[in-house]
């Protein structure tokens, strides 16, 4: 652990020394100043006056003394005037841009799995969070810890050579800090630890009560008696805690002050005193010296204590720090591999699986995607559809078995461009605090852009709502950064969302639930702009409404991670397995019929356009058998 943590803040300068070399020399600098000021006046400055004054030196010698003096220390205390006044508050904010820089260009590299591992995840956010303040405050503690140490040491040594027993009684603060401020330390983490559970509960509640998503229920309901409830609960739980740990905690606090200041202050006063006074075996000016030095040696070693303790409390942080720069991403964002060219001939998935966190996700997976043409995956949730398009993108790479375009591993290809052939359009894609151009682009945009950008809005169906809007497609979205920024609802943020797909000119397009949030006209409509948009590219999408993937020319039918059934619309109603089976329930519940009214009526509804959809299906098709 030791080892661990010397490594961790040796890591901390290196980094603080690669960002600010001025910050990290400076604040070297400041903390040995401090610490040589106090050891100065202690040990030498008060020694040097009294001694002058019992030996009768000439007062305009004493005055030199003095004003070399106040001229070194006005020069310090203007130093540490520039550093706390004009350097610190600019490198500062250059210290925050340039860590921000490293951790955001990491960010960028990071696996995608990464961030669905819940312990990476909490890692990373522990390191983003406060980055620069706490990177600052470590680099404060190392040194502080380093020249605390020095001058501790020379405190000893000094006072040692005054008098053997005067030195010991310098190690009384160590006492107190080190062995009863750790039994102190712990009963406040224990302390704290127990009341953790009731603060949480406190900031949730907190929450809750100002949080907009929470009011129509506080005002609907009779939910705020219980809120109430578990708050008093909570607030009683505290008071709990603090009243189990304060006998206990008021020793150790006692003792701990005994020992670092009255029994070094008393104690080596009354022994120096009855040395100078009662047997006169030392002189005044040391009696001065020793009394001064003690609250010198106090005080250094409390901030030493203090130090080591918040390096210990940084620890934490440099650690998830050091552990998500040095992280080494299985699927390096930079990886230079040949260039895919531009055209898509097939994409081939041979015996693919992959696990996630032991769980097997896809099993032994073969299928086969034929460029310029459309494939439909289709199946229960977790069924594995999503993860299909993830490896396909190279968010993960399989398991076991490889995945192939136009002949060649994927993972053989530079992966930027690789993953430029597609443009996508995931069920989970955010929408950012930035314009609908922007949105819809996701670049750098310029006038010229307009067109293409209304274009796509047109084809995703939103184009007639944010054309209503004050500032049409310069619109801001959300209410982040503008009062006057748009909140859409979800159908219309997901229509947002297609656009993307929609202005990207790529050889394939990928659709995962473009339609989760829309209503059976909106999602109808949406479909057959993507089925012409898309004329001659190679097009993939997913759907849990299968009437909406009659028109593809393949359906991949999964389950557990497997493809249990694969073929056109037709030939798939035809089989009458699972995805025929899928698709009647599916019908029986749009229609609201039973399904005995169904299989009944079935004739009768024939001349319904859904009914038509039901049992014709579509001809032809990609013939893959």
């Amino acid at each position: 652990m030791n080892k661990r943590i010397f490594k961790n803040n040796l890591y901390a300068l290196k980094l603080m020394w690669r960002i600010s070399k001025k910050y990290t020399l400076h604040m070297l600098l400041v903390r040995f100043l401090g610490y040589f000021e106090w050891l100065f006046y202690s040990a030498f400055f008060m020694r040097y006056v009294i001694n002058a004054m019992e030996e009768g030196q000439t007062f305009e010698r004493i005055m030199i003394f003095l004003g070399i003096t106040v001229l070194v220390f006005g020069a310090m205390t203007l130093y540490n005037s520039y550093i706390e006044q004009s350097f610190l508050p600019t490198e500062k904010v250059k210290i925050s841009d340039k860590l921000s820089r490293i951790l955001i260009e990491k960010n960028r590299r990071v696996d995608i799995a990464c961030f669905e591992d819940s312990d990476f995840y909490d890692k990373y956010t522990l390191a983003m969070e406060n980055a620069d303040v706490r990177l600052c405050e470590t680099i404060n503690e190392i040194w502080g810890i380093i020249c605390g140490a020095i001058a501790a040491i020379f405190s000893f040594i000094y006072m040692y050579k005054i008098d053997k027993m005067i030195g010991l009684f310098v190690l009384f603060p160590i006492v107190g800090n080190f062995f009863f401020g750790n039994f102190l330390s712990k009963i406040e983490f224990n302390r704290n630890k127990d009341m953790a559970i009731h603060n949480r509960r406190i900031l949730y509640i907190n929450r809750v009560m100002y949080m907009k998503e929470y009011s129509k229920e506080l005002r609907l309901t009779k939910v705020f008696a219980m809120i109430k409830k578990h708050y008093n609960e909570a607030i009683t739980g505290i008071s709990d805690v603090t009243n189990n740990y304060s006998v206990k905690g008021a020793i150790f606090h006692w003792l701990k002050c005994m020992f670092t200041f009255c029994i070094i202050f008393e104690g080596s006063f009354l022994y120096g005193a009855y040395r100078a006074l009662v047997i006169k075996t030392m002189p005044l000016a040391v009696l001065a010296v020793v009394t001064s030095m003690m609250v010198a040696s106090s005080w250094i070693l409390i901030y030493f204590a203090e130090a080591i303790a918040n390096s210990l409390k940084y620890g934490l942080f440099v650690d998830n720090l050091r552990g998500f720069l040095e992280h080494e991403p299985s699927i390096p964002e930079d990886y230079d591999g040949v260039d895919p060219g531009d055209t898509i001939e097939k994409i081939e998935f041979r015996n693919v699986s992959f696990s996630y966190k032991d769980k097997e996700i896809i099993h032994n997976m073969s299928l086969e995607i034929r460029g310029g043409q459309t494939y439909a995956l289709v199946g229960h949730n977790g069924a594995g559809k999503s993860t299909i398009i993830k490896l396909l993108m190279r968010f993960y790479d399989p398991t076991e078995g490889e995945i192939y375009l136009n002949g060649k591993n994927v993972k053989e290809y530079n992966l930027k461009k690789y993953r430029q052939l597609f443009a996508t359009a995931f069920q989970e894609q955010q929408i950012f605090a930035m314009s609908v151009r922007d949105n819809v682009l996701m670049r750098r945009t310029t006038e010229a852009d307009d067109e293409i950008v209304i274009n796509a809005l047109s084809l995703a169906g939103v184009y007639d709502k944010i054309k209503t809007l004050k500032r049409g497609i310069n619109t801001m979205l959300t209410k982040e950064f503008d009062n006057d920024g748009a909140v859409l609802s979800g159908g219309e943020f997901q229509k947002i969302v297609v656009a993307r797909a929609f202005v990207r000119d790529t050889p394939a397009k990928i659709f995962d639930e473009p339609s989760s949030a829309l209503d059976p006209i909106s999602e109808n409509q949406l479909f057959k702009n993507i089925m012409s948009n898309g004329s001659g590219k190679t097009m993939l999408f997913i759907s849990h409404r299968l009437s909406s993937v009659q028109n593809a020319d393949w359906v991949f039918m999964l389950e557990q991670g497997k493809v249990i059934e694969q073929g056109t619309h037709k030939m798939l109603m035809d089989n009458q397995g699972t995805y025929a089976d899928m698709y009647e329930k599916q019908a029986i519940n749009y229609l609201a019929l039973s399904e005995d009214d169904y299989r009944n009526k079935k004739d009768d509804i024939g001349n319904n356009n859904v009914a038509k959809k039901i049992d014709n299906g579509l001809e032809g098709g990609v013939n893959h058998e």
